[in-house]
């Protein structure tokens, strides 16, 4: 990696994390420098890290609350951009691939975050209940719906951040919303005059 190819960071960056820029700033470094060789990023985002993936999960931060699980967390992505950004949120990180887990328990040791556990699971077989349930460029809401509705309280929330496609997946999943009692379903667009590039985030209750 050369400084060329890892973006600026952004002005944005340190209004949406404030006290805790700093904690953003070393994560960010610790994925550019180890994330396409681990297999966590692709070769291509360094040039869009901060924008596309570490502000593009950030800004959600102050939808949450409570007790939250992250499915799929991978890179940490949103999962450990969002409890740097909120410590005073209990953030559970699942995800059933070794090599991924080692990195996100490297990186809750090394910045120091307490509010953070990391589960080596599926989902399905988490049996575990919370506040609310997130996920990010996981699946389509067809199938992602299924193996998370279920971790979330009666009266829980699903806040998934998703794409420009987000009003096609939920016509899709239908039957899998009303299956799961998945309600109260809306679309929010976060980030608008502050992100160049906007976030799109599901919500919704389960009952």
């Amino acid at each position: 990696m050369t400084e060329s190819q890892l973006e600026s960071e952004p002005a944005a960056a340190g209004e949406i994390f404030g006290d805790r820029i700093d904690v953003a700033r070393r994560f960010t470094a610790s994925l550019a420098a180890e994330g396409e060789l681990r297999g966590l990023i692709g070769p291509l985002e360094l040039p869009r890290l901060w924008t596309r993936h570490v502000l593009n999960s950030a800004i959600a931060a102050p939808l949450f609350h409570g007790s939250v699980a992250d499915v799929g967390s991978g890179a940490g992505l949103p999962g450990l951009v969002l409890a740097i950004a909120r410590p005073d949120v209990e953030w559970t990180l699942i995800e059933p691939m070794e090599r991924r887990v080692a990195w996100l328990n490297e990186q809750v040791d090394s910045l120091e975050l307490p509010n953070v556990r990391v589960m080596r699971a599926r989902a399905e077989d988490v049996g575990l209940e919370f506040d609310v349930v997130t996920a990010r460029a996981v699946s389509a809401l067809r199938t992602l719906v299924p193996i998370t509705a279920p971790l979330a309280k009666d009266g829980g929330e699903l806040i998934f951040l998703k794409g420009h496609n987000v009003d096609a997946e939920i016509t899709a999943a239908q039957k899998a919303l009303k299956k799961h009692k998945v309600t109260d379903i809306s679309v929010e667009v976060l980030g608008e005059g502050i992100l160049g590039e906007t976030t799109r985030v599901f919500r919704a209750r389960v009952r």
